[in-house]
């Protein structure tokens, strides 16, 4: 046996201590059969999947507005829960019009028939290759979820969501769909000076390789769906259904009168932005006040 000088061990301990904390947490293994959706979480120079329990219980036929989306994300996603040919989809528009409600929405109708969701931010998609070896085997149909997402040129990331929508080394496999939500269609920040450069070939417009390079992520989803800022009508509508839910939670009953449209429509111009998210918001403080005024 070494008779160690206890300064050494000491200095041991705290080496030990130093790399017991880059290693990976000790983790169960994801029960997909009870577990709906799961995040991606890194750790050190890895990750793990994190179940998260599913609390957005929205329906899709309370997306208002966004009728053909919804037409366009359902088939696609029955296709795939089929096994049938189903594409990648770039979810792209105004902020708060629904895009990730839409996916989320998915998810609570499609859950019994074996649909999942894995939710991955930006800086981990560094990571897919590992996150397609942990699912690929599983008898469940996931969608990996990249919410908000938007790149600057050059970033790791983006190289690596490129590489693996083009079915390269990194492609994902059978059970694995790929949803993106963005503001951007292009995903990159666009310049006035990308247009430069641009030539006729053949008596077209061809795009400058700035251009080019910028729509090339986003070429690469099979589908593009769009999402803009409601009508007037459509945003009242909006509002109208988000009151009404916000009410029955609670179990009474508000009058959608005059004075409440009045005050939607001004609360909307406050918000400069009429969208599902802004009906909502102004719900939980229409139902929130009426409820006060009450007690």
């Amino acid at each position: 046996m070494i008779n160690l000088k206890p300064e050494v061990v000491a200095q041991l301990e705290r080496v030990l201590g130093s790399v017991e904390m880059l290693l990976p947490r000790a983790i169960k293994p994801v029960d997909w059969a009870t577990c709906h959706a799961a995040n991606w979480r890194r750790h050190s120079f890895s990750g793990y999947l994190e179940p998260v329990k599913v609390t957005d219980n929205t329906r899709l036929e309370e997306l208002l507005g966004v009728e053909k989306q919804r037409e366009i994300m359902e088939s696609n996603t029955k296709q795939f829960l089929k096994g049938l040919p189903a594409n990648n989809a770039l979810l792209w528009g105004s902020r708060g019009t629904g895009k990730s409600s839409l996916v989320k929405a998915l998810l609570n109708k499609y859950a019994a028939q074996g649909l999942r969701v894995i939710q991955v931010e930006k800086e981990d998609l560094i990571y897919l290759s590992e996150i397609f070896s942990a699912v690929e085997n599983e008898p469940y149909r996931f969608i990996l979820l990249c919410d908000d997402l938007t790149f600057e040129v050059g970033e790791l990331s983006y190289k690596m969501l490129k590489s693996a929508l083009d079915g390269s080394v990194y492609s994902a496999p059978d059970n694995v769909l790929i949803y993106v939500t963005s503001n951007r269609r292009h995903l990159l920040p666009e310049y006035e000076s990308d247009k430069i450069g641009g030539k006729f070939v053949n008596g077209e417009l061809q795009q400058s390789e700035a251009m080019e390079e910028k729509v090339s992520l986003s070429d690469r989803f099979g589908l593009w769906v769009a999402f803009h800022v409601f009508s007037q009508d459509r945003y009242l509508d909006a509002v109208r259904l988000c009151v009404e839910r916000e009410a029955a939670k609670r179990g009474v009953n508000i009058p959608f009168d005059k004075d409440l449209e009045l005050d939607a429509i001004q609360w909307s111009h406050d918000k400069s932005k009429r969208c599902g998210r802004t009906a909502y918001q102004f719900s939980k403080h229409w139902v929130g006040r009426y409820l006060l005024a009450q007690s």
